[in-house]
């Protein structure tokens, strides 16, 4: 799978118990959408803050580096991405700095997102970088 295949849930294959283990976190380099209880929880903004107008809170956190969008519709922020791919959130482990404060959607994952019950990982040996290899829609 390439980095393209991530984008492309048909790409995916079936999400197995276990399957997270020794991935190399696909799913993290997806954008990814994050509630103001969200940001709460992970210690970015105050419940007063909340309250008042998400509007300036997106403001501030997109100029800390927090977020690159905020959609007033939905009342969600999306997060900042490295170099437009990893989350900000991810380490260079490829684990979760965050695990226990992140986001619902990433709690919820792969039940929900862009095609429920698949995921765009794979898995890799301890120690050997991340790579990528093709799968075809075929094997999902």
């Amino acid at each position: 799978m390439n980095s393209d295949d991530v984008q492309r849930p048909s790409t995916w294959v079936k999400f197995k118990k276990n399957l997270c283990e020794g991935c190399w976190s696909g799913c993290c380099t997806l954008p990814l959408e994050a509630s103001a209880h969200d940001l709460i929880r992970l210690g970015l903004i105050t419940e007063d803050e909340a309250a008042s107008s998400l509007k300036k809170v997106a403001r501030r956190l997109m100029k800390e580096g927090y977020i690159q969008a905020f959609q007033s519709k939905s009342q969600l922020f999306v997060i900042e991405q490295r170099n437009g791919r990893d989350c900000i959130f991810l380490g260079k482990d490829r684990r979760c700095t965050v695990y226990e404060k992140r986001p619902e959607v990433c709690r919820a994952f792969p039940k929900i997102g862009p095609r429920p019950g698949f995921c765009p990982g794979h898995l890799r040996s301890v120690g050997e970088k991340p790579q990528v290899r093709r799968i075809s829609a075929s094997s999902s």
